[in-house]
């Protein structure tokens, strides 16, 4: 681990290139690496578990980039969620000079602390599931059945016209 942190903090003068994407998460755009840690808008996901976003929008592996339009098919993002939290209080405070008028309002964000496992270019195909077959039949030959051809006549009625007197 020590290792890493060292070469993190000293990337930019070594040029060192990490393969990095920038992946859409709760509606939001996030510039991930891997092993990175990011506060995201909060997930319906259980604690430990691990989530797949596939709206990756573009993915920079060692100077080599593959932009998506508007995403890339087959890339994905795996992550794992650590933690459900509230972020800092946000205080919202309005006033109107000269009119007596001030308002304080403040809100804490609900957010999700999860980590990026793994970037992946082209996730491998999602199998399908083995459908059991039944056992073929013979089929039975049908009796032919003559079906008679013969036209019904149709008759119509005619009506005679009446006469004016």
């Amino acid at each position: 681990v020590l290792f890493y942190q060292i070469v993190y903090f000293c990337r930019p003068f070594l040029r060192i290139k990490i393969m990095y994407a920038i992946v859409e998460i709760a509606g939001q755009q996030f510039k991930v690496e891997k092993d990175q840690q990011i506060f995201a808008h909060r997930l319906e996901v259980k604690e430990g578990s691990k989530v797949d976003f596939e709206k990756v929008l573009l993915i920079d592996n060692s100077g080599k980039v593959n932009v998506g339009a508007p995403v890339i098919k087959g890339a994905k993002v795996t992550a794992k969620v650590l933690d459900h939290l509230k972020g800092d209080k946000v205080i919202v405070f309005k006033k109107k000079r000269r009119k007596g008028y001030q308002v304080k309002n403040g809100h804490r964000q609900y957010l999700t602390k999860i980590e990026i496992l793994k970037i992946e270019e082209k996730a491998a195909a999602k199998k399908a599931p083995a459908k059991k077959s039944k056992p073929k039949t013979k089929a039975k030959p049908k009796a032919a059945s003559k079906k008679s051809s013969a036209k019904k006549k149709t008759t119509t009625k005619k009506v005679a016209a009446k006469k004016a007197e």
